[in-house]
């Protein structure tokens, strides 16, 4: 006999809700003692719907030790999960499925000295979990975090980039973290203005960042919209760069953010 739906999920407490943008928006709910997750994977969230439910995954950006769960969305026009999004107040409750996923973690990579995660919109959601693990900066030399969004007020966590360098567990590594703001549907001061493929290509990416990219070194992560993240794969393919499989070591992990 197979588990009653309510037996695969539990009900949770919105903390708190905050509005960056009319699109953007990020929450935090109660966790339960027993849900755990690795940096880097998603949680299904959802809300019951008449007689059924609706669910959709969204990565965790808190770290794996936080007591509550933040997540970041993107509310899509006429999307029915963010009908229900756009109305979440402290206080209410959704429902959480019992069991985390996802494979967008760094630790799969078998060596490698620098890492390099490229994002765009609400694919920042988990790398912001995984830079918040002391392992992940011994094991790193250098770390880099790219952020592509279409206008400025749509790079909300730059603020917590710049705190990182007091975060009680990984601001002593500070010093190793470059975190780079990519436009490009406007321009300001100290963030590029090309897709993400191009600053590849270009080598304006590597220079920000003033890393040398090289397959024995580098290692890629990337997260966001499926075109970004097939035309970037594709540019990584093009410098001599491979997909990273569990029998074939790569240097390519990716995921598309939604």
């Amino acid at each position: 006999m197979s588990a009653s739906p309510e037996a695969k999920f539990t009900e949770e407490t919105v903390l708190w809700v905050k509005r960056h943008t009319p699109k953007l928006m990020t929450f935090a709910i109660t966790r339960p003692e027993a849900y755990r997750f690795a940096a880097g994977q998603f949680s299904r969230l959802g809300f019951r719907d008449g007689e059924g439910f609706l669910w959709r995954a969204y990565s965790v950006v808190s770290a794996e030790y936080a007591d509550t769960l933040e997540y970041f969305v993107v509310l899509i026009e006429n999307g029915p999960m963010s009908a229900r999004f756009a109305d979440l107040q402290a206080g209410d409750t959704l429902l959480l499925d019992k069991t985390a996923t996802g494979f967008l973690l760094p630790e799969r990579f078998a060596d490698g000295r620098d890492l390099v995660m490229l994002s765009t919109g609400s694919g920042i959601a988990p790398f912001l979990s995984v830079i918040q693990q002391p392992a992940l900066w011994q094991r790193f030399e250098r770390l880099a975090l790219v952020h592509s969004v279409s206008y400025a007020d749509e790079l909300i966590f730059a603020d917590d980039m710049a705190r990182l360098a007091e975060h009680p567990l990984v601001g002593d590594y500070h010093s190793r973290f470059t975190f780079q703001p990519v436009l490009t549907r406007a321009h300001a001061a100290g963030a590029l203005d090309k897709r993400l493929p191009e600053l590849l290509r270009n080598g304006e990416l590597a220079a920000a960042l003033n890393m040398e990219f090289s397959p024995e070194h580098t290692r890629f992560m990337l997260c966001g919209n499926p075109a970004m993240v097939k035309d970037t794969f594709q540019a990584l393919l093009e410098l001599g760069f491979a997909m990273h499989r569990n029998k074939i070591p790569g240097q390519i992990i990716m995921e598309n953010g939604f």
